[in-house]
């Protein structure tokens, strides 16, 4: 007798009744890894303790990269505990009114497990549930993660708009005194001018740093992306549809204008640094500090003229073509007829300047060795000292890329996809090869330029689609759709 066929509905129903029945589950967990992240930072960067100024020596933009992945995991804590307590809530009434009390999921065919399950599952829970009330103990958190989210945006805006009311009443007071009492003006003048005032430069910087509505807006929406229940476009557009009729966001906007402009000044400034000073350290060290030391090092008779055997090559081809052409030139009646004495005469005047020539040009392949050390030791120095505007830049560029289009994402990585390992990338890379050979007086060696165009060309077009795959791919799918199609 034949057993009877499993019925494919069934079987889906029952998978996706177990999925619902371990969402409780799956949130808690998720909330659990959040919270050991969160500890993670506090063990490796703040020596065990909260993530705070007070407990590390970092700067304030590195601190304000740590307080947004702490804003970040909190907010996903909170989420994913108001999914487990509704959930359980949900399942607990289902169960009670289908007789299950319990509340756990009875596998019979698996005695072992079910036994683990009643015994270890809820102390499992309790100890993540108290891991992550100590987490959020630390930061004030937990009353904020009870009560509901509305309630903690409406007194953050009630505080604002008093602190707002109540600088405004100031304001006021002062211009109602100063036109009572002149002289009462002019001492609160006197004062303000007193205070210390804060640079152009210094609000710069503050304001890269407080990028904190960019990055909390971002947050909010991976977590909407993560959660999955309703279509992303319908959650953006009551999102957009509440900060529309927000009172105070009009002046979230202008503060997230400025902050963005003065990003962009900031990145553009240092961009401009980082080419400009290695090029003035190259040329002034090379003018001024290399450039007379190795021509007093360089100045005896017994000089080396050619650093290497391509050199003197080319030195004995230009003299010989030089004898050629002149001989040539004499035999056309282009130049009065030369006697053989007369022509030896004329290339020797010519090899002494073909060695002054390639003397000097050992010389600059020399300074252009030290000159370029001076220049990459001034790079780096900036790069060491510049941790800010790296990351404004940083978010700079973020805003740039994955604000364009589609099409105009596809476009530039299809131009440096086929400029730097695309079919006609070879010769570039073997021109720019030669290149950085001459200047710095070396062989042009052809094994290694050949071998470094075989190997280097196929490592940065893995990274390429590496780069697309993991990151593009997540970020911006129809980008990699219209990248495809531009491909083809």
């Amino acid at each position: 007798m034949t057993s009877p066929r499993p019925n494919p509905i069934q079987s889906l129903v029952r998978a996706a009744n177990r999925w619902l029945l371990r969402t409780p589950e799956r949130s808690l967990d998720e909330a659990y890894e959040a919270a050991l992240t969160i500890k993670s930072i506090e063990d490796t960067h703040f020596n065990g303790r909260k993530v705070s100024p007070d407990f590390g020596n970092y700067s304030e933009n590195v601190y304000a990269y740590f307080q947004a992945e702490l804003k970040k995991y909190l907010n996903i804590i909170k989420l994913r505990l108001t999914e487990f307590k509704t959930s359980s809530s949900v399942f607990r009434l289902v169960n009670v009114a289908e007789g299950n009390v319990t509340g756990i999921e009875v596998d019979t065919s698996t005695p072992e497990v079910q036994t683990l399950d009643i015994i270890d599952r809820p102390r499992e829970t309790l100890r993540k549930l108290k891991f992550i009330d100590e987490v959020l103990v630390r930061y004030g958190s937990l009353d904020e993660s009870s009560s509901s989210n509305s309630l903690g945006s409406e007194q953050s805006r009630k505080r604002s708009r008093l602190g707002r009311n109540a600088r405004r009443r100031k304001r006021d007071g002062e211009a109602i005194a100063s036109r009572k009492n002149p002289e009462t003006a002019r001492m609160m003048a006197q004062k303000s001018e007193q205070r210390p005032k804060r640079g152009s430069q210094f609000d710069t910087l503050r304001a890269v740093e407080s990028t904190g509505l960019g990055e909390r807006r971002s947050d909010a929406a991976s977590m909407v992306d993560k959660t999955g229940v309703l279509p992303r476009s319908i959650l953006r557009t009551v999102d957009r549809i509440k900060r529309e009729l927000d009172p105070e966001a009009e002046e979230e906007i202008v503060d997230e204008f400025r902050n963005s402009k003065n990003r962009t000044i900031v990145s553009l400034r240092f961009i401009l640094l980082l080419i400009i000073i290695p090029l003035l350290t190259h040329q002034v060290s090379k003018n001024f500090i290399v450039g007379p030391a190795v021509d007093y090092f360089r100045g005896g008779e017994e000089v080396q003229i050619f650093l290497n055997n391509e050199m003197e090559e080319d030195a004995l081809h230009e003299l010989q073509h030089y004898d050629e052409r002149l001989r040539f030139e004499s035999l056309l009646g282009r130049i009065p007829e030369l006697s053989e004495e007369e022509i030896e005469e004329r290339v020797k005047d010519k090899a002494l300047e073909i060695e002054k020539k390639y003397q000097r040009r050992s010389g600059d392949a020399i300074k252009n060795v030290f000159s370029d050390i001076l220049s990459v030791i001034a790079f780096a120095v900036i790069l060491v000292n510049s941790k800010r505007e790296i990351a404004a830049l940083k978010t700079f560029i973020d805003e740039l890329v994955y604000g364009l289009s589609d099409s105009a994402k596809a476009f530039i990585i299809i131009l440096f996809t086929d400029t730097f390992v695309g079919f006609h990338s070879p010769h570039g890379w073997e021109v720019l090869l030669e290149g950085i050979s001459r200047h710095l007086g070396l062989p042009a060696n052809r094994d290694f330029i050949f071998l470094f165009i075989a190997t280097f060309p196929v490592i940065l077009d893995t990274v390429f689609k590496y780069w697309i795959f993991r990151y593009l791919n997540r970020i911006s799918p129809s980008a990699v759709a219209t990248y495809k199609n531009m491909n083809e």
